[in-house]
């Protein structure tokens, strides 16, 4: 009967007019930002937090949430027609997509992609609704020994999903602990590493360094290395899938989203991850699995489904813990933050419509998408003929002037720059900028927890091993970096690292 109540306090939140408009808003720019190679929903969302500063919370968090999940959408559509990705997360759904679009059957392939991601969108909503209130029960529990081990579970799993070399993943989450210890310590009131800048003694602007690291960086690297694209076919037709199509992907719909529901909750990359598992899996369980690769429907309904149904769970881990599953949930953590809104289990309680508005929003939101995006088509093909050399420079007017109306503070614009730069500098080295955020959002709390707990403890470092779930949970963090570790999956990493690039 609570979950009924909440349900209906959450819709009644959700279905404001303030809300839906801003649902709505949200959804259609993810689905833009998801059309558009290049830009991604980590960069789009950093850009746009300025902007949230001025509105409701939760508004702006649903207009956020919207945000990530409708990119989701979005990015099958450059996927299918152009053969380029417009997320990482649809990477697979190019294989059979493009194949489908080429024998003339786009419309059939983005409304499998639709249909798959709004069924997955809807169960995994519903999981979110079902599992976050005892999780948050769970939560309350958590003393400081216990935050800090899940912290610590948290960032060793990002570098556990992240993809390529352990090593740089380590160091990714060093630089960015570090980045988190700029500014005035908390317990002696001493400023640390701000070199002298008084601007600094509150730590470093969060939106600056992810604007910096994901915006501006993921720009240079698109205006090196901009591709020419060409779309497929002017006229999308025959949207609705046969009768065959529908009986080929009730299958691979419900392992995708089973698949995805499990690993969004993973801190590092779930939706990605999740994909490239589903698409595996409809290969080996498949009948003929000749026909992958060559307009297998399987092989669209399958990943859409997964992804999707990942980017709505990892919202388990943030609304419950306050723990980011990955670099869109670090910003959504962000935001909250600057809203005066503490993350964890206490939001629950003390914001209930708050929490179950944002659920209830995600539902609401997947209908508009599937309502929205398949007469939209024609506008999104059209929008694909942009060239970056015209979008890009407006785009990094707009994120210099809302860095910039965050604080009124000039070295904030500075702090892009810089970031932007060092965020270039490690795309090119191939180190992945998503364990650093990860590190520079949790690394300030991470510390405040350690010390806490010491405190408590009267030095005693035992309290981590003492207390059981702190210790299973320490338990469970090596265990990852073993398995991490072995030379069987450090060779998949870098496999799967090739097949994204």
């Amino acid at each position: 009967m609570d979950l009924f109540n909440n349900l209906a306090l959450g819709f009644a939140t959700a279905t404001s007019l303030e809300n839906l408009f801003f649902c709505l808003i949200g959804v259609l720019l993810g689905t833009l930002i998801g059309v558009l190679p290049g830009i991604g929903a980590t960069a789009t969302i950093a850009m746009l937090l300025p902007i949230t500063f001025q509105l409701e919370p939760v508004s702006s968090l649903i207009m956020l949430a919207g945000i990530y999940y409708g990119a989701q959408y979005g990015g099958s559509t450059t996927a299918i027609l152009i053969n380029m990705p417009g997320e990482s997360s649809s990477a697979v759904t190019a294989i059979d997509g493009y194949q489908m679009a080429r024998k003339g059957r786009a419309g059939a392939a983005l409304a499998i992609a639709a249909i798959g991601s709004f069924f997955a969108g809807t169960v995994s909503t519903f999981l979110v609704a079902i599992f976050a209130p005892p999780l948050t029960q769970i939560a309350l529990q958590f003393g400081a020994a216990e935050y800090f081990s899940l912290m610590v579970v948290g960032l060793v799993s990002s570098i556990a999903l992240a993809h390529g070399s352990i090593v740089k993943a380590l160091a990714m989450v060093a630089l960015g602990l570090l980045l988190g210890l700029v500014g005035t310590d908390i317990y002696t009131g001493t400023p640390r590493f701000t070199l002298g800048i008084r601007e600094y003694a509150d730590g470093l602007n969060f939106v600056a360094v992810a604007v910096g690291v994901f915006g501006i960086a993921e720009i240079l690297r698109n205006l090196e290395n901009e591709k020419t694209r060409s779309v497929l076919m002017a006229k999308v037709s025959e949207l609705m899938p046969s009768r065959e199509d529908f009986k080929a992907m009730v299958g691979p719909v419900l392992r995708g989203t089973a698949i995805g529901s499990i690993l969004g909750i993973l801190p590092g990359g779930g939706a990605i991850l999740a994909a490239f598992a589903s698409y595996t899996v409809e290969k080996k369980v498949s009948k003929h699995p000749e026909e992958f690769g060559h307009g297998a429907v399987a092989g669209v309904a399958g990943p859409e489904s997964a992804n999707n149904a990942g980017a709505q769970t990892s919202f388990i881990p943030l609304l419950t813990l306050g723990i980011p599953a990955n670099p869109v949930m670090a910003l959504m953590i962000g935001a909250m933050i600057i809203q005066g809104i503490v993350p964890g289990p206490n939001v629950a309680t003390e914001q209930p419509a708050l929490f179950w508005g944002i659920i209830a929003s995600m539902w609401i939101g997947n209908l508009m998408l599937v309502i929205l995006n398949l007469p939209l088509i024609g506008l999104w093909v059209k929008l694909l003929t942009i060239p970056y050399y015209v979008l890009f420079p407006i785009i990094m007017a707009f994120c210099s002037i809302g860095v910039y109306s965050v604080n009124s503070n000039v070295y904030d614009l500075y702090a892009v720059a810089f970031f932007g730069l060092i965020g270039y500098a490690l795309l090119k080295l191939r180190c992945e900028p998503a364990p650093l955020l990860l590190g520079f959002v949790l690394g300030p709390l991470l510390e405040e927890n350690l010390r806490r707990a010491m405190i408590l403890s009267r030095g005693d470092p035992a309290t981590f091993v003492t207390r059981p779930i702190s210790a299973a949970l320490l338990f469970l963090a090596a265990l990852v970096l073993v398995i991490v570790f072995l030379p069987s999956v450090k060779k998949k990493r870098e496999v799967v690292f090739q097949e994204e690039d």
